[in-house]
C-alpha cells in the first residue's frame, strides 16, 4: 500500500468527493491561487476551477454564514478556515445557525457542512493562532467534531464528514500535515464515532487525542523497554465518542491517563474522565483517572515556553508511572 502525508490524504479526499459529487465545493482565504495557508488545496484550482474552489473575502463571519446558507440550500460546502482560533469570529454562524437549525425545523432543514481547520501549536504561531478550542464545539448540541491523527483516519474522516447530513467540525493539527502513513488510493470511509486502538497493552491506558497519540504511542514505547504494557486508545471523533471502545479499555487495564494539547482546566480531556467515573470501568479503577492537558496561559511565542506549555513525551511516561504507582 502507497505512504502518503497528512496533507495530501485530506486533499485526496476533498478532491475525490469534489469529482463524484458537483454540490461539493471548497470555499476560504487563499485557498485557491496560493493554495491555502498550508498549501493543502494546492493545485485544486487548476482541476476545479474558481467557482468551486473559492477565494473568500477576509471575514469568518462571513464565509461561515455563506457555507451554512449555501448547505441549507442543497449544497455540500467544504468551508476551509486558516486557523482554528478564527472560529472565534463565526461563533454565531456555527453556534446559533449551523448546529440548530435542523433541530428548529423539525428535521425539514439541514446543514451539510464541514468546518476544516488547522489547530495546535509547534510552529512558532503565538498566542493566536496556536489554540485547540475544540472542546468549545464540542460542548454544542447539533455539531460533530473530529480530530484525525493519521493520514489514513484523516482521508476517511474527511470522505465521512462530507457525506454526513450535519455540520462537523474537522481539526487538523498543524504538526501532523507532514507525518505519513499507508493510505489506499480509493475512497473509503470511518464511521463518525469509532475509536481506534493504535496499540494494545496491558497495565495502562491512554486515551490521546491529535498529536498527543503519536506521543502516547514515543511513551508507549520507551515504557515498553521497562516492561510496562500501555493501551493507546484514539477516539478520533470527539463528538460523537465511542464510549464502548474506552470503557472497554479501562476495565482492561484498570488504570487511564487521559492526554490532550488543550488548556487542562475545562478540556475535553475532563468530558472523558468523567464519562469513565460513571460507567462500568469506574469499578475496575485501581488509581485514580489521570488527566494531561496545556497550561492555563495564551500559548507562547518562544520555542521552548510554546514546548513546555503542552504535553510532552516525558510528561507522559512520569503520567503513567505516577498512575502505577497509585495502586
Amino acid at each position: 500500500m502507497r505512504v502518503i502525508t497528512y496533507l495530501e490524504a485530506v486533499r485526496e479526499a476533498m478532491s475525490q468527493e469534489m469529482r463524484i459529487n458537483n454540490d461539493v465545493f471548497i470555499l476560504g482565504e487563499d485557498i485557491g491561487v496560493y493554495g491555502g495557508a498550508f498549501g493543502v488545496t494546492s493545485g485544486m484550482i487548476e482541476e476545479f476551477g474558481s467557482e468551486r474552489v473559492r477565494d473568500t473575502p477576509i471575514s469568518e463571519a462571513g464565509i461561515a454564514g455563506t457555507a451554512v446558507g449555501s448547505a441549507l440550500t442543497g449544497m455540500r460546502p467544504i468551508l476551509d478556515l486558516q486557523f482554528s482560533d478564527f472560529i472565534t469570529i463565526a461563533m454565531d454562524q456555527i453556534v446559533n445557525q449551523a448546529a440548530k437549525i435542523r433541530y428548529m425545523y423539525g428535521g425539514k432543514g439541514k446543514v451539510p457542512m464541514v468546518l476544516r481547520t488547522p489547530s495546535g501549536s509547534g510552529t512558532g504561531a503565538a498566542a493566536q493562532h496556536s489554540q485547540s478550542l475544540e472542546a468549545w464545539v464540542a460542548h454544542i448540541p447539533g455539531l460533530k467534531v473530529v480530530q484525525p491523527s493519521t493520514a489514513y483516519d484523516a482521508k476517511g474522516l474527511l470522505k465521512a464528514a462530507i457525506d454526513d447530513d450535519n455540520p462537523v467540525i474537522f481539526y487538523e493539527h498543524k504538526l501532523l500535515y507532514k507525518t505519513a502513513s499507508h493510505v489506499p488510493e480509493d475512497p473509503y470511509s470511518i464511521p463518525l464515532g469509532k475509536a481506534d486502538v493504535k496499540r494494545e497493552g496491558s497495565d495502562v491506558t491512554i486515551v490521546a487525542t491529535a498529536i498527543m497519540v503519536h506521543r502516547a504511542l514515543e511513551a508507549a514505547e520507551e515504557l515498553a523497554l521497562e516492561g510496562i504494557s500501555v493501551e493507546v486508545i484514539d477516539p478520533r471523533t470527539l463528538v460523537p465518542l465511542d464510549e464502548e471502545a474506552i470503557v472497554k479499555s479501562v476495565s482492561k487495564t484498570g488504570r487511564v491517563v487521559v492526554v490532550h494539547e488543550a488548556v487542562k482546566r475545562g478540556g475535553y480531556g475532563a468530558e472523558i474522565a468523567s464519562m469513565i467515573a460513571e460507567s462500568e470501568a469506574f469499578d475496575s479503577l485501581v488509581a485514580p483517572i489521570k488527566r494531561l492537558g496545556g497550561e492555563p496561559s495564551p500559548v507562547p511565542y518562544h520555542p521552548e515556553l510554546e514546548k513546555a506549555h503542552v504535553p510532552q513525551v516525558p510528561d507522559i511516561i512520569k503520567a503513567v508511572k505516577d498512575t502505577l504507582h497509585r495502586a
